[in-house]
């Protein structure tokens, strides 16, 4: 007795510093009204998500990407929030749209590269992409570091990169081999094969088996990564999308006629490739992966392990620069802080 207060431990025969549950508590609590105070303020403040397409010119990116959002978000649907022109042949350009759903807001921005290997000569093509995602990871960490930070620092990093390979039916090329290899360390990858309606059943099943064979046998990592599954129920169904790897689709914003309804599809004289209809493609699939069951664990890989890879090495290094790698320091760095803050007298 403190005072009067009664303090009471596990009832008896209950769990000693274990869970407890509803029979072992004394009373209702209350706490799972906090999923009701996370979604409340998650649909107040919305999120954010950054897709990145690469791929050579004419496999569907843009269309894909409008397809998968259900608007007009590509940068050939509108005008683009940047274009910077990294090298002669590769341009990185961003656009950025709001979608509100059900009282959900996202603020979605699409990072394209016109340009990417379209050359006769692709000779380091991939070197302006990987630039790009270390510069978001950069500017993150510039403003972590900042004593008077935003409360909400603003996530310009990319969550995903969804890579564009063409319906050959071959092997992987060497530009898919090089660039995936070095992207993979630094970013999710979601490899797909484009415009899969001109391979047949059996031409697309070879394919995607081939392509599995060359991204082990070149270790290639792309998303989702064994090593980040966190329990059995979250292996089991990542495995299923590990054998489904790489998706092979087909993007349309074109409605058909089919027994009664008004589906998405692209025609052709065999009849409807239906867009969203598994049996026809892989298209339902990517999109669940992509929004419905992984947007969330994509950002959290993003932040908890490629960002962090990056934040370790660059502090490591013992100086955040103003331009990344090779602008001019900032200021104050991580070590000059860490001393200021031993030095300080414990409280």
């Amino acid at each position: 007795d403190l005072g009067g207060t009664e303090t009471r431990g596990p009832p008896p025969g209950g769990p000693q510093g274990g869970v407890l549950r509803g029979p072992d508590l004394l009373g209702y609590v209350g706490i799972e009204a906090v999923l009701d105070q996370m979604r409340r303020k998650t649909m107040k403040a919305g999120f954010e998500f950054n897709i990145m397409v690469v791929g050579q010119s004419g496999l569907g990116k843009s269309t894909l990407v409008n397809t998968l959002f259900k608007s007009k978000v590509s940068r050939k649907s509108c005008s683009p929030n940047y274009e910077e022109k990294i090298s002669k042949t590769v341009q990185l350009q961003s656009v950025s749209h709001v979608i509100e759903e059900k009282g959900v807001r996202m603020k979605l921005t699409v990072i394209d590269t016109p340009g990417f290997g379209d050359q006769i000569n692709n000779d380091r093509c991939w070197e302006p992409v990987l630039k790009h995602v270390n510069e978001q990871y950069e500017k993150y960490l510039k403003e972590e570091l900042r004593v008077n930070r935003q409360r909400k620092i603003p996530d310009t990093r990319v969550h995903c990169c969804i890579y564009f390979l063409p319906a050959s039916g071959h092997w992987l090329r060497p530009i898919d081999v090089e660039f995936m290899k070095r992207l993979g360390k630094i970013v999710s990858i979601v490899p797909v094969i484009a415009k899969a309606d001109t391979l047949t059943l059996e031409e697309r099943t070879e394919f995607k088996q081939r392509i599995r064979q060359d991204l082990v046998a070149n270790g290639i990592q792309v998303y989702p990564q064994k090593e980040n599954d966190e329990d059995a129920e979250e292996r089991l169904l990542n495995n299923t999308i590990r054998e489904s790897i790489p998706f092979a689709v087909v993007g349309t914003d074109r409605e058909h006629q089919v027994n009664g309804h008004r589906v998405l599809g692209r025609k052709t004289k065999w009849g409807i490739v239906e867009v969203e209809n598994v049996a026809h493609c892989e298209f339902a699939n990517l999109r669940d992966l992509l929004i419905r069951s992984h947007l969330e664990d994509l950002k959290q890989v993003t932040h908890d392990v490629h960002y962090e890879t990056y934040r370790v090495q660059r502090l490591t290094a013992g100086a955040v620069h103003q331009g990344g790698p090779n602008g001019s320091d900032l200021e104050t760095t991580l070590w000059s802080k860490l001393k200021a803050t031993k030095s300080c007298p414990n409280s």
